[in-house]
Protein backbone atom coordinates (compact mmCIF):
# COMPACT_ATOMS: atom_id res chain seq x y z
CA UNK A 1 0.00 0.00 0.00
CA UNK A 2 2.85 2.38 0.63
CA UNK A 3 4.59 1.69 -2.71
CA UNK A 4 1.44 2.42 -4.34
CA UNK A 5 0.87 6.06 -2.76
CA UNK A 6 4.14 6.69 -3.58
CA UNK A 7 3.77 5.88 -6.83
CA UNK A 8 0.44 7.85 -7.07
CA UNK A 9 1.66 11.12 -4.95
CA UNK A 10 5.02 10.59 -7.69
CA UNK A 11 2.80 10.56 -10.41
CA UNK A 12 0.33 13.92 -9.33
CA UNK A 13 3.91 15.50 -8.86
CA UNK A 14 4.91 14.72 -12.35
CA UNK A 15 1.57 16.00 -13.61
CA UNK A 16 1.22 19.07 -11.57
CA UNK A 17 4.60 20.07 -12.73
CA UNK A 18 4.18 19.73 -16.79
CA UNK A 19 0.99 21.94 -16.15
CA UNK A 20 2.57 24.49 -14.34
CA UNK A 21 5.92 24.37 -16.86
CA UNK A 22 2.80 24.70 -19.55
CA UNK A 23 1.35 27.83 -17.84
CA UNK A 24 4.35 29.28 -17.81
CA UNK A 25 5.65 28.58 -20.71
CA UNK A 26 2.18 29.19 -22.86
CA UNK A 27 2.08 33.19 -21.00
CA UNK A 28 5.45 34.21 -20.98
CA UNK A 29 5.50 33.20 -24.68
CA UNK A 30 5.61 36.26 -26.15
CA UNK A 31 7.54 38.36 -28.86
CA UNK A 32 8.94 42.04 -30.19
CA UNK A 33 5.84 43.11 -31.84
CA UNK A 34 4.50 46.43 -30.29
CA UNK A 35 7.97 47.91 -29.94
CA UNK A 36 8.88 51.19 -31.25
CA UNK A 37 12.11 51.23 -33.69
CA UNK A 38 14.98 52.54 -31.39
CA UNK A 39 15.98 56.59 -32.38
CA UNK A 40 18.36 56.83 -34.71
CA UNK A 41 18.25 53.28 -36.25
CA UNK A 42 17.61 52.89 -40.22
CA UNK A 43 14.45 50.74 -41.53
CA UNK A 44 13.60 48.59 -43.95
CA UNK A 45 10.37 46.75 -45.28
CA UNK A 46 9.86 43.07 -43.89
CA UNK A 47 6.82 40.77 -43.71
CA UNK A 48 5.73 40.57 -40.12
CA UNK A 49 3.12 37.89 -37.81
CA UNK A 50 2.53 38.93 -34.29
CA UNK A 51 -0.14 36.03 -34.04
CA UNK A 52 -0.73 32.82 -35.68
CA UNK A 53 -3.53 32.28 -38.21
CA UNK A 54 -4.07 31.83 -41.57
CA UNK A 55 -2.09 33.92 -44.43
CA UNK A 56 -4.29 36.80 -45.33
CA UNK A 57 -4.71 37.64 -41.59
CA UNK A 58 -1.76 37.21 -39.69
CA UNK A 59 1.02 38.54 -42.45
CA UNK A 60 1.80 42.33 -42.42
CA UNK A 61 4.33 44.02 -44.89
CA UNK A 62 5.85 46.50 -42.16
CA UNK A 63 8.88 48.65 -41.74
CA UNK A 64 11.08 47.51 -39.26
CA UNK A 65 15.02 48.23 -37.69
CA UNK A 66 18.07 47.64 -40.25
CA UNK A 67 19.92 44.81 -38.82
CA UNK A 68 23.89 46.27 -37.81
CA UNK A 69 25.80 42.97 -38.84
CA UNK A 70 28.58 42.39 -35.87
CA UNK A 71 32.23 41.93 -36.54
CA UNK A 72 31.98 38.43 -37.52
CA UNK A 73 28.76 38.52 -39.75
CA UNK A 74 28.02 39.62 -43.40
CA UNK A 75 25.04 42.06 -44.31
CA UNK A 76 23.17 40.48 -47.32
CA UNK A 77 20.72 42.94 -49.18
CA UNK A 78 17.87 39.82 -49.81
CA UNK A 79 16.29 39.49 -53.58
CA UNK A 80 14.52 36.91 -53.16
CA UNK A 81 12.99 34.00 -50.77
CA UNK A 82 11.94 30.76 -51.32
CA UNK A 83 9.33 28.54 -49.14
CA UNK A 84 9.36 25.68 -47.51
CA UNK A 85 7.32 22.99 -46.49
CA UNK A 86 6.76 23.67 -42.84
CA UNK A 87 6.65 27.56 -43.50
CA UNK A 88 2.36 26.90 -43.78
CA UNK A 89 1.96 25.30 -40.36
CA UNK A 90 4.81 27.30 -38.91
CA UNK A 91 2.00 30.03 -39.63
CA UNK A 92 -1.33 28.74 -38.78
CA UNK A 93 0.40 27.75 -35.32
CA UNK A 94 0.00 23.98 -35.78
CA UNK A 95 0.86 22.39 -32.43
CA UNK A 96 4.20 20.95 -33.58
CA UNK A 97 4.85 24.34 -35.14
CA UNK A 98 3.52 26.12 -31.63
CA UNK A 99 6.13 23.83 -29.53
CA UNK A 100 9.03 25.30 -32.10
CA UNK A 101 8.00 28.58 -32.54
CA UNK A 102 6.13 29.49 -29.25
CA UNK A 103 3.24 28.26 -27.49
CA UNK A 104 1.05 31.65 -27.45
CA UNK A 105 2.58 33.88 -30.20
CA UNK A 106 5.55 33.71 -32.79
CA UNK A 107 8.73 34.40 -31.18
CA UNK A 108 10.95 35.17 -34.34
CA UNK A 109 8.32 37.49 -36.05
CA UNK A 110 9.75 37.73 -39.40
CA UNK A 111 8.66 34.29 -41.14
CA UNK A 112 11.42 33.02 -44.06
CA UNK A 113 14.74 30.79 -44.41
CA UNK A 114 15.87 30.22 -47.22
CA UNK A 115 17.09 33.47 -48.92
CA UNK A 116 19.75 34.34 -52.07
CA UNK A 117 20.93 37.93 -52.07
CA UNK A 118 23.72 40.55 -52.55
CA UNK A 119 26.43 40.94 -49.52
CA UNK A 120 25.93 44.80 -49.14
CA UNK A 121 28.68 45.18 -45.81
CA UNK A 122 30.69 42.91 -43.87
CA UNK A 123 32.39 42.71 -39.85
CA UNK A 124 35.90 43.45 -39.53
CA UNK A 125 36.67 40.09 -38.76
CA UNK A 126 34.91 38.47 -42.22
CA UNK A 127 37.35 37.01 -44.79
CA UNK A 128 35.47 34.62 -47.05
CA UNK A 129 33.19 37.41 -48.41
CA UNK A 130 33.02 40.94 -49.82
CA UNK A 131 30.30 43.32 -50.66
CA UNK A 132 29.01 42.67 -54.13
CA UNK A 133 29.14 38.62 -53.69
CA UNK A 134 25.93 37.02 -54.50
CA UNK A 135 24.99 34.41 -51.91
CA UNK A 136 22.57 32.12 -51.01
CA UNK A 137 21.65 29.91 -47.69
CA UNK A 138 19.93 29.34 -44.92
CA UNK A 139 18.64 32.14 -42.15
CA UNK A 140 15.54 32.57 -39.97
CA UNK A 141 13.87 35.55 -40.40
CA UNK A 142 15.06 35.78 -44.17
CA UNK A 143 11.28 37.84 -45.65
CA UNK A 144 13.22 41.61 -45.05
CA UNK A 145 15.25 43.65 -47.26
CA UNK A 146 18.11 42.87 -45.17
CA UNK A 147 19.58 40.25 -42.99
CA UNK A 148 22.44 39.55 -41.46
CA UNK A 149 24.25 36.33 -41.60
CA UNK A 150 27.53 34.71 -40.04
CA UNK A 151 30.27 34.35 -41.89
CA UNK A 152 30.36 30.10 -41.22
CA UNK A 153 26.83 30.51 -41.36
CA UNK A 154 24.55 28.18 -43.96
CA UNK A 155 25.71 30.56 -46.45
CA UNK A 156 27.62 30.20 -49.63
CA UNK A 157 28.65 31.90 -52.87
CA UNK A 158 25.46 31.74 -55.38
CA UNK A 159 25.72 29.94 -58.94
CA UNK A 160 26.13 32.05 -61.47
CA UNK A 161 23.43 30.13 -64.01
CA UNK A 162 20.96 30.53 -61.91
CA UNK A 163 18.60 33.30 -61.21
CA UNK A 164 18.13 34.57 -57.54
CA UNK A 165 14.83 33.42 -57.26
CA UNK A 166 16.48 29.67 -58.62
CA UNK A 167 19.36 30.14 -56.09
CA UNK A 168 16.65 30.75 -53.39
CA UNK A 169 14.93 27.40 -53.86
CA UNK A 170 18.61 25.25 -53.83
CA UNK A 171 18.62 25.26 -49.74
CA UNK A 172 15.52 22.73 -49.78
CA UNK A 173 17.70 20.23 -52.23
CA UNK A 174 19.25 19.85 -48.87
CA UNK A 175 17.15 16.98 -47.51
CA UNK A 176 17.11 15.49 -51.07
CA UNK A 177 20.89 15.18 -50.61
CA UNK A 178 21.05 14.15 -47.52
CA UNK A 179 18.16 11.73 -47.70
CA UNK A 180 19.57 9.95 -50.81
CA UNK A 181 22.85 9.72 -49.67
CA UNK A 182 23.58 9.50 -46.41
CA UNK A 183 20.17 7.83 -45.19
CA UNK A 184 19.20 5.74 -48.90
CA UNK A 185 23.03 5.62 -49.31
CA UNK A 186 21.70 5.23 -53.26
CA UNK A 187 24.26 4.20 -55.65
CA UNK A 188 25.12 3.61 -58.95
CA UNK A 189 22.49 1.26 -61.01
CA UNK A 190 19.97 0.71 -58.30
CA UNK A 191 16.04 1.60 -58.80
CA UNK A 192 15.12 4.94 -56.77
CA UNK A 193 11.33 5.72 -56.58
CA UNK A 194 10.65 9.29 -55.57
CA UNK A 195 7.09 9.64 -53.95
CA UNK A 196 5.92 13.60 -54.41
CA UNK A 197 8.49 13.53 -57.00
CA UNK A 198 6.80 17.10 -58.23
CA UNK A 199 6.99 18.54 -54.73
CA UNK A 200 9.75 21.30 -53.77
CA UNK A 201 11.93 18.41 -52.53
CA UNK A 202 10.72 16.38 -54.99
CA UNK A 203 12.16 17.60 -58.07
CA UNK A 204 15.36 17.88 -56.46
CA UNK A 205 15.23 14.30 -55.65
CA UNK A 206 14.48 13.30 -59.06
CA UNK A 207 17.68 15.03 -60.13
CA UNK A 208 19.88 14.08 -57.36
CA UNK A 209 19.09 10.36 -57.89
CA UNK A 210 20.21 10.71 -61.54
CA UNK A 211 23.11 12.67 -60.54
CA UNK A 212 24.22 9.02 -58.07
CA UNK A 213 23.87 7.02 -60.92
CA UNK A 214 19.65 5.50 -60.24
CA UNK A 215 17.54 4.36 -62.20
CA UNK A 216 14.38 6.35 -61.36
CA UNK A 217 10.72 6.31 -60.88
CA UNK A 218 9.03 9.30 -60.13
CA UNK A 219 5.35 9.43 -58.55
CA UNK A 220 3.07 12.39 -58.95
CA UNK A 221 -0.29 13.57 -60.37
CA UNK A 222 -1.98 13.53 -63.62
CA UNK A 223 -0.69 17.33 -64.25
CA UNK A 224 2.87 17.00 -63.36
CA UNK A 225 4.11 14.20 -65.02
CA UNK A 226 5.74 15.98 -68.13
CA UNK A 227 7.38 17.92 -65.42
CA UNK A 228 9.03 14.90 -63.96
CA UNK A 229 10.02 13.69 -67.13
CA UNK A 230 11.39 17.08 -68.00
CA UNK A 231 13.79 16.69 -64.66
CA UNK A 232 15.57 13.49 -65.68
CA UNK A 233 13.10 10.73 -64.33
CA UNK A 234 13.18 7.74 -66.02
CA UNK A 235 9.98 6.42 -65.39
CA UNK A 236 6.44 8.28 -63.98
CA UNK A 237 4.10 6.98 -61.93
CA UNK A 238 0.69 8.58 -62.38
CA UNK A 239 -0.92 7.96 -58.62
CA UNK A 240 -4.19 8.96 -59.67
CA UNK A 241 -4.35 5.68 -62.11
CA UNK A 242 -2.20 3.13 -60.67
CA UNK A 243 -0.90 2.64 -57.52
CA UNK A 244 2.95 1.67 -56.67
CA UNK A 245 2.56 -0.82 -54.27
CA UNK A 246 0.45 -3.12 -55.69
CA UNK A 247 3.06 -3.30 -59.07
CA UNK A 248 5.38 -6.08 -59.76
CA UNK A 249 8.40 -3.85 -59.65
CA UNK A 250 10.72 -3.67 -56.94
CA UNK A 251 13.28 -0.80 -55.57
CA UNK A 252 16.43 -0.69 -54.08
CA UNK A 253 15.19 2.81 -52.23
CA UNK A 254 11.89 4.53 -51.59
CA UNK A 255 12.34 8.10 -50.73
CA UNK A 256 8.99 9.08 -49.43
CA UNK A 257 8.10 12.67 -49.25
CA UNK A 258 4.07 11.72 -48.71
CA UNK A 259 4.31 8.46 -46.22
CA UNK A 260 0.11 7.19 -47.89
CA UNK A 261 0.99 4.07 -47.62
CA UNK A 262 1.37 1.33 -44.91
CA UNK A 263 4.21 -0.39 -43.74
CA UNK A 264 3.25 -3.81 -45.57
CA UNK A 265 2.17 -2.01 -48.66
CA UNK A 266 5.88 -0.39 -49.00
CA UNK A 267 7.83 -3.43 -48.05
CA UNK A 268 6.05 -5.24 -50.33
CA UNK A 269 7.97 -3.29 -53.32
CA UNK A 270 11.31 -3.14 -51.46
CA UNK A 271 13.71 -5.07 -52.51
CA UNK A 272 15.40 -7.21 -49.75
CA UNK A 273 17.64 -5.23 -47.62
CA UNK A 274 15.83 -2.35 -48.90
CA UNK A 275 15.36 1.31 -48.10
CA UNK A 276 12.49 3.40 -47.22
CA UNK A 277 13.47 6.97 -46.50
CA UNK A 278 10.52 8.44 -44.74
CA UNK A 279 11.24 12.32 -45.64
CA UNK A 280 7.87 14.12 -45.36
CA UNK A 281 4.00 13.56 -44.59
CA UNK A 282 2.78 15.56 -47.74
CA UNK A 283 2.27 19.22 -48.76
CA UNK A 284 2.90 22.02 -46.24
CA UNK A 285 0.27 22.63 -43.22
CA UNK A 286 -2.21 20.93 -41.18
CA UNK A 287 -4.74 19.08 -43.22
CA UNK A 288 -6.66 15.91 -42.34
CA UNK A 289 -4.61 13.22 -43.06
CA UNK A 290 -1.55 15.12 -41.48
CA UNK A 291 -1.75 13.57 -38.27
CA UNK A 292 -2.74 9.74 -38.95
CA UNK A 293 0.85 10.33 -41.55
CA UNK A 294 2.95 11.63 -38.93
CA UNK A 295 2.09 8.70 -36.62
CA UNK A 296 2.36 6.34 -39.59
CA UNK A 297 6.23 7.58 -40.16
CA UNK A 298 7.04 6.54 -36.12
CA UNK A 299 5.10 2.95 -36.67
CA UNK A 300 6.69 2.19 -40.00
CA UNK A 301 9.88 3.46 -38.20
CA UNK A 302 9.31 0.88 -35.18
CA UNK A 303 8.59 -1.61 -37.07
CA UNK A 304 11.32 -1.79 -39.51
CA UNK A 305 13.27 -2.29 -36.71
CA UNK A 306 11.81 -6.44 -36.50
CA UNK A 307 12.77 -6.51 -40.31
CA UNK A 308 15.44 -6.67 -43.07
CA UNK A 309 14.06 -3.79 -45.17
CA UNK A 310 14.34 -0.83 -42.92
CA UNK A 311 12.72 2.47 -42.74
CA UNK A 312 14.69 5.47 -40.71
CA UNK A 313 13.52 9.08 -40.17
CA UNK A 314 16.07 11.63 -40.89
CA UNK A 315 16.49 15.20 -39.91
CA UNK A 316 18.64 17.05 -42.49
CA UNK A 317 21.60 18.50 -41.36
CA UNK A 318 21.51 22.92 -42.28
CA UNK A 319 25.50 23.28 -43.53
CA UNK A 320 27.45 25.37 -45.62
CA UNK A 321 29.83 22.36 -46.98
CA UNK A 322 26.38 20.66 -48.71
CA UNK A 323 25.35 23.67 -49.76
CA UNK A 324 28.81 24.00 -51.98
CA UNK A 325 28.02 20.65 -53.31
CA UNK A 326 24.58 21.87 -53.96
CA UNK A 327 25.76 24.91 -56.10
CA UNK A 328 28.03 22.79 -57.45
CA UNK A 329 25.78 20.33 -59.18
CA UNK A 330 23.71 23.68 -60.08
CA UNK A 331 26.87 25.34 -61.63
CA UNK A 332 27.46 22.20 -63.92
CA UNK A 333 23.72 21.57 -64.91
CA UNK A 334 23.55 18.45 -63.02
CA UNK A 335 20.52 20.00 -61.36
CA UNK A 336 18.40 22.91 -62.05
CA UNK A 337 15.95 24.12 -59.51
CA UNK A 338 12.34 23.56 -61.04
CA UNK A 339 11.05 26.97 -59.37
CA UNK A 340 7.21 27.19 -61.04
CA UNK A 341 5.62 30.77 -59.27
CA UNK A 342 7.17 33.63 -58.12
CA UNK A 343 5.04 36.27 -55.95
CA UNK A 344 6.14 40.18 -55.10
CA UNK A 345 6.93 40.92 -51.76
CA UNK A 346 3.32 42.94 -51.34
CA UNK A 347 1.83 39.31 -52.18
CA UNK A 348 3.69 37.26 -49.69
CA UNK A 349 -0.12 36.06 -48.35
CA UNK A 350 -1.15 34.66 -51.87
CA UNK A 351 2.02 32.50 -52.27
CA UNK A 352 1.49 30.84 -48.71
CA UNK A 353 -2.05 30.16 -49.50
CA UNK A 354 -0.89 28.65 -52.68
CA UNK A 355 1.97 26.19 -50.57
CA UNK A 356 -0.78 25.23 -48.29
CA UNK A 357 -3.08 23.65 -50.80
CA UNK A 358 -1.03 20.68 -50.22
CA UNK A 359 -0.61 20.84 -54.84
CA UNK A 360 2.24 22.89 -55.42
CA UNK A 361 4.80 21.88 -57.84
CA UNK A 362 8.14 22.66 -57.97
CA UNK A 363 9.35 25.78 -55.73
CA UNK A 364 7.96 28.98 -54.95
CA UNK A 365 9.61 32.18 -54.61
CA UNK A 366 8.98 35.22 -53.41
CA UNK A 367 10.85 38.66 -54.72
CA UNK A 368 11.70 41.78 -53.84
CA UNK A 369 10.71 44.96 -56.08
Amino acid sequence: MKIKRVIKWSLLSVVLGLVTWFQIAYWSSTNDCGRSIPAGSERMKAIRYCEYGPPDSVLKLEQVAKPVPNDNQILVRVRAVSLRFYDGGMLEGSVPGRLLFGLRKPKNTIPGSDFAGTVEGIGKNVTEFKPGDEVFGVRAGALAEYICVRQNGAVVTKPGNVTFEQAASIPTALVALQGLRDTGRVTAGQKVLINGASGGIGTFAVQIAKVFGAEVTGVCSTKNLELVRSIGADHVIDYSKEDYTKSDQRYDVIYDLVNNHSFAERRRVLKPGGICVIAGVGGSGMHEETLSRFLGVFTASFRSKFANEKFPIFGVDINSKDLGVLRDLTESGKVTPALTKTYPLSETAAAYKYLETGHASGKIAITFE
